[in-house]
């Protein structure tokens, strides 16, 4: 039955066809605005690294002023000062651990052809790359020992690696840096990461890393970080002072493998804080966090609350799209009165009008579900267009795609259903007439 009720209800559509289009344009709107606003959302604040986002805590302490806290709701610092980081890299409490910060570089290519050009990279210890786990295309990361040594090497981003070698393998060459030549020991596969969830701190969404150092070989060489870096009070002249100062400007990430782990970890950070009081740092009550991924990205508000406010809309402009395919139904069934009269004289039953009718408008949802998919994509492509820093989660998934489609069967089925149950009402003996 349900092939010939779908055969009906095309027939139905059919003989109606600017009726027909309005209500599939309709709903193919609703789904595209609310789509396209709910797949920026979803791919925002969407879990970056599923399998250990647990896993990986960034470390929060509030070194901030006695008189005034970094934040008005109370939340400690998004960074930690140098001698904090240096104390906790050094106490070693953690899985896996590494200080890190944003830099920016001169590039001076031994290629003549390409002239110096700014990069910006990060400085960050061993353990980034098996807490992370960006892909490797060529060589590995430096170790543990290369980072007792201060040794100058770098890992290059993929697009750096094409700029200056070609895409070729580049371990053991050199890339002149500054002035200083750094040895290649590896180069980053394709790393597409939604949001540059390790560094929220200076934007979630900006450009990827192009090449990486190791921590004690950027401060050994005396890189200031060309991130955010945030003082209370002054920190005196000269680069040993400014490594002493209370000033924020490193991020802190550690891995801690079980729940455990993460019990000791805190109880250790709280008493390395309650030593440095003693020592007459660290002025404010004790205000440590260690949050996980997840609620780091919630906690630095990942998605913003402009991009809720405008799913919350699109939504709303479905529901009014909804309403108005309701509308355009009703007006349709209600024109089929007499034939729904004649087919109930005939024997059908309330349920098999209200099946056919309801076949009908899930056609119609399916419809502006393909048409809808496509203009999600198009809307997607504006977005990209407009706004370049949401180019990697402006992108369909499967997921979204299923959404897609769900969504617009439900929203016709949803929207037929008065209209149907109002078909199912009408009465054989009030339309056949002699």
């Amino acid at each position: 039955m349900f092939a010939y009720y779908l055969e009906l209800g095309l027939r139905s559509l059919k003989r109606n066809p600017i009726l027909t289009a309005l209500m599939v344009v309709g709903i193919a709107l609703g789904i595209a605005a609310s789509m396209t606003t709910l797949t920026v959302m979803h791919l925002m604040g969407s879990d970056p690294i599923p399998w250990k986002s647990a896993k990986l805590h960034y470390v929060q302490m509030d070194n901030w002023s006695p008189d005034n806290p970094y934040n008005d709701d109370g939340r400690p610092p998004d960074q930690v000062t140098y001698r904090d980081a240096i104390a906790l890299m050094e106490a070693g409490k953690a899985d896996k651990q590494t200080a890190m910060f944003k830099i920016s570089l001169p590039i001076q290519p031994q290629n003549k052809e390409l002239k110096p050009f700014q990069s910006l990279g990060r400085v960050a210890s061993a353990d980034f790359f098996s807490m992370f786990e960006p892909r490797f295309e060529y060589g590995a990361p430096w170790n543990h020992d290369q980072d007792a040594s201060h040794a100058r090497v770098v890992v290059l981003g993929k697009d750096m690696n094409e700029k200056l070698f070609g895409g070729q393998d580049s371990t053991g060459k050199t890339v002149r840096m500054n002035g200083i030549d750094y040895n290649i020991v590896g180069v980053l596969d394709d790393w597409k990461l939604r949001s540059r969830y390790y560094d929220l701190t200076n934007g979630a969404f900006t450009e990827p890393d192009e090449f990486f150092m190791p921590f004690t070989t950027a401060i050994d060489l005396k890189q200031r970080s060309s991130g955010n870096n945030s003082c209370w009070k002054t920190s005196g002249e000269g680069w040993d002072a400014y490594l002493n100062s209370d000033c924020i400007w490193i991020q802190m990430w550690v891995q801690l493998d079980s729940p455990l782990r993460l019990t000791e970890y805190k109880s250790f950070l709280d008493n390395y804080v309650n030593e440095q009081k003693k020592l007459g740092r660290f002025p404010r009550p004790l205000n440590n966090r260690l949050l996980n991924v997840t609620e780091w990205m919630r906690d630095q508000k990942v998605v913003s609350r402009d991009v809720e406010v405008q799913t919350g809309l699109a939504f709303a402009f479905l529901v009014v799209c909804l309403v108005n395919t309701i509308g355009l139904l009703l007006a349709k069934f209600t024109r089929k009165s007499g034939e729904i009269g004649l087919r109930r004289a005939l024997g059908a039953s309330r349920r098999e009008v209200f099946t056919q009718f309801l076949i009908e408008s899930g056609v119609v949802g399916l419809t502006g579900g393909f048409l809808g998919l496509l203009l999600t994509g198009l809307g997607l492509l504006a977005v990209r267009a407009l706004y370049t820093q949401y180019k990697s989660v402006a992108q369909l998934d499967w997921s979204m795609v299923v959404a897609t489609i769900v969504l617009a069967i439900v929203s016709a089925l949803l929207a037929g259903l008065y209209p149907t149950w109002r078909a199912c009402r009408v009465q054989p003996a009030a339309q056949l007439k002699v």
